[in-house]
């Protein structure tokens, strides 16, 4: 679970009677709404035409990729520096990403990637008091973030250009200098604590979680949870040695784009962070990863429930995979309105109120083959065998021609949205950077679907979806699921997800 914080502190009427650089800000948005009505204005009314079939629409050819003109520079203390000048607007936005993240926590500390990912901004700096710096960014209608995930960690800000320098500066002092005061160390448990209490609210979180538990292993650093147990273990000194071993400058890439001279940005980026010392290179292996259980139907009984959620699969791979553009292709072949599973699970049998299947990859670990969906109890069991009915089938039919240029158009038109404007095709350059892919892997990826194939598609299948290593996982009320779960052919096992620590009762 990502955590991030940002500025949030209530304001008083009277605080709002004199604000020169919140005003500005409001005049620019005032300036765009005035643009975009006058624009609106002078369109001519729509000529009413003959309606078509949607497939007769003529859609032009989808605008190219390109990536923007960057600079990419190191500084002496390892950090690396990309920007990206975007003048459109008077705005400023930056990101570090942190080689660091929850997978690399003592496991009985789970949570504390999360807390300092939390407080790294919320507990303020040695410079500003978190109330201090709080008030500073609202004046000036900027913000800073932060957070800690599985596979690594971000700090961000934005900001008006005219503001950067200020706003730059506590950005820095938020990333170097973190004061993580213990109140906040304790609020940020506090609030853990809340998500462990509401985890078995939703069935859908209950299915996702306890499927990768059996997939990676209860374990993992990719699937355990956090428990009350662990975040008791957590204090301030264990926060901060988290913090030192990781929050160095040559485990960071820190990308910013927008109104800004390169020259004086990378003055500004020198001065500020030039300074910073290099901690020691550490070595931070890689967890490893194996499937658990390789088969088997498990069931978390939740009595209260009138549907099942319901989901399926095995691990999956990565996105450096040669097969990824084919897999890819696949998933848009199966998926959406107008996708197998939609027509014949959904439409045709009435199987399901929603139902999917992806073939999810990860940058440097093995992601996910799921399949699944939400029926009504009495569903449960011909949805599973529905699911698996269309994985064989994908695997034994090669896919039609209509499929195959349906699916690769949706694949490409979707991937352009990565990069509808220069800050998002930077975190792209830089996800690449962090995770050790080529630069141009953008244009790899789009190239490899183009020139996907029907025989591609099928061996894709065939070689990636495994049906005899299918886990599946069903939450819902057992007594009302007819046929019953052992109707599949397979041993059915149940899950308890009673939350450890929690008195008799409150476990629900």
């Amino acid at each position: 679970m990502k955590v991030f914080r940002s500025i949030g502190a209530r304001r008083s009427p009277h605080q709002f009677a004199a604000q020169p650089r919140r005003d500005r800000r409001w005049r620019w948005l005032a300036i765009a709404l005035l643009v975009g009505v006058l624009v609106l204005g002078v369109r001519q009314p729509a000529v009413a035409d003959t309606p078509r079939h949607y497939t007769e629409l003529q859609l032009p050819p989808p605008p190219e990729v390109k990536l923007p003109d960057y600079d990419r520079f190191q500084l002496p203390n390892g950090l690396t520096v990309y920007l990206v000048e975007d003048h459109e607007l008077p705005l400023v936005g930056g990101r570090a990403i942190v080689r660091t993240g929850s997978r690399w926590e003592p496991e009985d500390l789970a949570g504390l990637a999360d807390v300092v990912g939390d407080v790294l901004r919320s507990g303020g700096t040695q410079q500003h008091d978190a109330a201090t710096l709080d008030q500073l960014l609202e004046d000036r209608a900027a913000s800073i973030e932060s957070g800690i995930g599985i596979a690594s960690g971000s700090v961000s800000f934005s900001a008006l250009s005219e503001d950067l320098e200020s706003v730059f500066g506590w950005f820095t002092e938020v990333l170097r200098s973190p004061a993580f005061a213990p109140e906040k160390i304790a609020l940020a448990k506090t609030q853990l604590r809340g998500n462990i209490a509401r985890r078995n609210d939703d069935p859908d979180s209950i299915a996702s979680r306890e499927f990768d538990k059996l997939l990676y292993g209860a374990n993992s650093p990719y699937a355990r949870t956090v428990e009350y147990a662990t975040l008791d273990r957590i204090d301030r000194p264990a926060v901060e040695s988290f913090y030192r071993r990781y929050f160095v400058p040559q485990n960071i890439i820190l990308g910013i784009s927008g109104d800004f001279d390169r020259t004086a940005m990378r003055r500004l980026i020198e001065a500020r962070l030039g300074d910073w010392q290099p901690g020691p290179n550490r070595e931070n292996p890689l967890p490893a990863v194996s499937q658990v259980q390789t088969s088997g139907v498990f069931v978390v009984d939740r009595p209260q429930l009138t549907q099942s959620s319901v989901v399926l699969g095995h691990l999956g791979g990565l996105v450096s995979n040669t097969d990824y553009p084919a897999m890819a292709v696949l998933n848009d072949v199966l998926n959406g309105f107008g996708g197998r599973l939609f027509n014949e699970l959904r439409s045709r049998q009435g199987l399901a109120y929603s139902v999917y299947g992806y073939w999810s990859p990860n940058y440097d670990f093995p992601g996910t083959f799921q399949a699944g969906g939400q029926t009504r109890s009495e569903g449960t069991v011909p949805l599973i065998q529905g699911l698996k009915a269309e994985i064989a089938k994908v695997r034994s039919q090669p896919i039609s021609n209509q499929e195959l240029n349906f699916a690769k158009e949706s694949a490409l038109n979707s991937f352009i949205f990565n990069f509808a404007d220069p800050s998002q095709t930077l975190g792209r350059l830089m996800t690449y950077d962090y995770y050790g892919y080529p630069s141009d892997f953008i244009f790899r990826y789009q190239k490899a679907v183009q020139a996907t194939t029907i025989e591609d598609v099928q061996r894709a299948a065939q070689t990636y979806l495994k049906p005899d290593q299918l886990v599946t996982l069903v939450v819902g009320n057992q007594k009302s699921i007819q046929p019953p779960l052992n109707q599949l052919g397979q041993p059915v096992t149940a899950l308890d997800v009673a939350i450890p620590g929690v008195p008799t009762g409150r476990n629900s």
